[in-house]
């Protein structure tokens, strides 16, 4: 029975990766037309408007509340004989994702042995992001210069949401017989790396059992350490 559970979870979990690369293509934070910081160096930015199509990207810089003429455009779909020195983009922005915990590592209690456990669980968090993106050129031997964006970023915040958790004699120290599957509410923080390909990080929280067998569950208000993905919703 514990290896058919084991099986089945081990599968949804492998749905749930398959899920969040499919989904992250569509809803991950893209470099898209809005303000950015330029970054000129480590004490030189400027605040600038970004206007991106399928063919280029325009830079205006901002003064107040206004726009100045387009400082600079990059050809990014079609090479080009001028080579820019990379350029670096970066914004903070409020960051609200679904996330799930892979996997918790639960540290040793009352004598007995950590585990690693793959319960299924599901939160909202929401967190404080930063993005930076950089424009990488790289020059042909025709002498013509072709363009790469790269998307790298980081978060940190809280999250929130349902889950479950084996109920047994091992997480009760054999007060209770049967085994079953505990409702709980998952809390905690965590933070994220964020990629073209993924967002996923490490976090720490707590479970909440919601009936009164958590009096006798041996990880009640005892914390546990974990993997966490994640897929953007703003």
């Amino acid at each position: 029975m514990k290896k058919l559970k084991f099986r089945i979870s081990f599968l949804l979990f492998i749905a749930f990766i398959w899920s969040c690369n499919v989904l992250e293509k569509s809803s991950r934070h893209g470099f898209e037309s809005g303000y950015y910081k330029l970054d000129y160096g480590p004490s030189s930015k400027q605040d600038v408007y970004v206007y991106i199509s399928e063919d280029e990207v325009g830079v205006y810089p901002k003064t107040g509340a206004t726009l100045g003429d387009k400082m600079m455009t990059i050809k990014i779909s079609n090479s080009d004989s001028l080579c820019h020195y990379p350029v670096k983009f970066s914004k903070n922005s409020l960051d609200i994702d679904i996330t799930s915990n892979l996997l918790k590592f639960r540290p040793s209690v009352y004598g007995l042995p950590a585990q690693m456990t793959f319960d299924f669980n599901a939160a909202i968090y929401a967190g404080w992001r930063h993005d930076h993106y950089r424009i990488r050129s790289k020059q042909d031997p025709l002498g013509l210069c072709h363009y790469e964006i790269i998307n790298r970023g980081y978060d940190f915040g809280l999250f929130a949401g349902p889950g479950t958790t084996l109920i047994g004699p091992f997480s009760t120290r054999d007060a209770v017989v049967n085994e079953y599957n505990g409702v709980t509410l998952q809390y905690g923080l965590a933070g994220f790396i964020e990629s073209d390909i993924a967002s996923f990080g490490i976090s720490t929280g707590f479970d909440y059992l919601f009936n009164t067998d958590r009096r006798i569950w041996i990880y009640h208000r005892k914390p546990w350490f974990g993997f966490i993905v994640g897929i953007a919703l703003n």
